[in-house]
């Protein structure tokens, strides 16, 4: 490993940001609008999009840890001197922007089995461009960074990105939706092609503004030693990385059970689904300011004692709100900050965890002699998929298990008592477990201390000697 060419900069976290701003750009349509894209513009039987919905999911699943071995086993055979990842970033910028428009576009040509051939492929086509250009955007951290404040700082970079990135795009999509019509292709197309263009910017912004400052010094002939097995030897030798891999999956599943079943929470048990609007308006500043004083709070405390406080401070919020609930009835005007509070605290787990997968990394050098930066980031991103899927899934089951009756909400009348019980069990008690499931992660299963870091940095040293 050679020594770092300079200091983490200004123009390196600003350009890390761009990353995930220029990335969000196109990814957060695929959240927000998509259903609304097959359903209503395409008619797609929901029966065959379910179909396709299932195959898409498997290949979103596998393609993050393949992308990333590839990357890592590409580097060890060419060593290419431009870098490990930033060549990466350099091909997919055009290609996510590319597939970005296609998907939104060229299924509307199409009617019939035609249509859904074209979209299958589209989709397809775009999910690997954007895997081609998230992994080594997130897998750059680790080398960009050498310290847990350097860390932090490009992990809060990246939550600042992701922000804007995801806030974009939701203020003038709806208006052209609205323009032309939710049913009108027009401005689906329109809208598509402006945030992938708004994405193509500042995707080559985080190409141009970023650098690799570790850069590995592996020689071409290891090439034949980095497999896509490898990442199996990694859950056996290294336990921060099965902690990280157990936080990504509960940490997802709390967020997604939650956003999956908000609308019922206000509609159903606090009776104003109008409220979300002023719920998300609380969200944002308390994430700001999250990501504004974390990288001081890591100077101070430690990065991993940040990690582990936040996230028991947020689920005793979880439980201590869940708990007045079930005794009381409170006002909508409670609920918001209180939850807002518990899901703000233990989402400083999700800000900081990309500073975490880099000292994973380092770690899994020191004990496997082997830097697979790919590898282990495609994988960690693997088990947030699996969180998403379970939060997703498990949450409309659960909506049929506490029997939500849909006849009742079409005519205005309350659910059940029992089911308003499950509602709050489901949104407050939930996430609290799993917020607890992560903190327990890191606090029973890491094992890096400041005697391992010193470790892993007279490693470092013996290799750049």
């Amino acid at each position: 490993m050679s020594e770092p060419k300079n200091r983490l900069t200004v123009k390196h976290k600003v350009g890390y940001a761009m990353g995930d701003l220029g990335g969000c750009m196109t990814f957060a349509l695929m959240g927000a609008y998509v259903t609304r894209y097959y359903v209503n513009v395409l008619k797609v039987d929901t029966v065959i999009l379910a179909t396709l919905l299932l195959v898409w999911n498997i290949w979103d699943a596998v393609n993050d840890p393949l992308m990333g071995a590839l990357m890592d086993k590409m580097f060890a055979k060419h060593h290419n001197p431009k870098g490990k990842f930033r060549p990466w970033l350099l091909r997919a910028t055009p290609l996510l922007a590319i597939t970005a428009i296609a998907f939104w576009t060229v299924p509307t040509f199409f009617k019939g089995t035609a249509m859904l051939v074209v979209l299958f492929f589209c989709k397809i086509l775009y999910e690997g461009c954007y895997t081609m250009f998230n992994i080594p955007m997130g897998s750059m951290l680790s080398a960009m960074a050498d310290t847990d404040q350097e860390r932090a700082a490009l992990s809060s970079a990246r939550g600042f990105g992701s922000l804007i990135g995801n806030i974009l795009p939701m203020v003038f999509f709806p208006m052209l939706l609205s323009k032309y019509g939710d049913t009108n292709a027009i401005g689906y197309g329109i809208g598509a092609a402006v945030c992938a263009a708004i994405g193509f910017v500042f995707c080559f912004l985080h190409y141009y503004w970023t650098e690799e400052r570790n850069v590995s010094d592996t020689p071409a002939d290891a090439a034949d030693n980095i497999k896509f097995t490898d990442i199996l030897s990694v859950f056996k030798r290294n336990r921060p990385f099965v902690a990280l891999c157990i936080h990504g999956i509960c940490i997802c599943t709390m967020q997604y059970v939650g956003s999956t079943l908000g609308t019922y929470m206000y509609s159903d048990v606090l009776g104003n689904i109008g409220m979300m609007a002023m719920a998300s308006l609380l969200a944002m500043p308390i994430g700001l300011i999250s990501l504004a004083i974390c990288p001081a709070l890591t100077k101070k405390f430690g990065l991993m004692n940040l990690v582990r406080t936040c996230l028991l401070i947020g689920a005793a919020l979880y439980a201590g709100l869940f708990a007045v609930m079930m005794v009381t009835q409170i006002s909508v005007w409670v609920y918001i900050p209180w939850s807002a509070l518990a899901q703000g605290i233990a989402g400083v787990s999700i800000y900081m965890q990309w500073g975490m997968v880099g000292e994973v990394i380092d770690y899994n050098e020191m004990v496997t002699d082997k830097r697979t930066e790919g590898s282990i980031y495609g994988t960690f991103n693997l088990t947030r998929r699996i969180g998403q899927t379970i939060g997703n899934s498990a949450a409309v089951l659960a909506l049929g298990w506490i029997g939500y009756d849909t006849a009742l909400a079409d005519a205005g009348l309350a659910q059940s008592a029992g089911t308003l019980a499950g509602i709050k069990v489901l949104c407050i008690l939930i996430p609290a477990i799993f917020v607890l499931g992560s903190w327990a992660a890191f606090k029973f299963i890491w094992n890096i201390t400041p005697e391992t870091k010193a470790q892993m940095a007279a490693y470092k040293a013996s290799k750049e000697a």
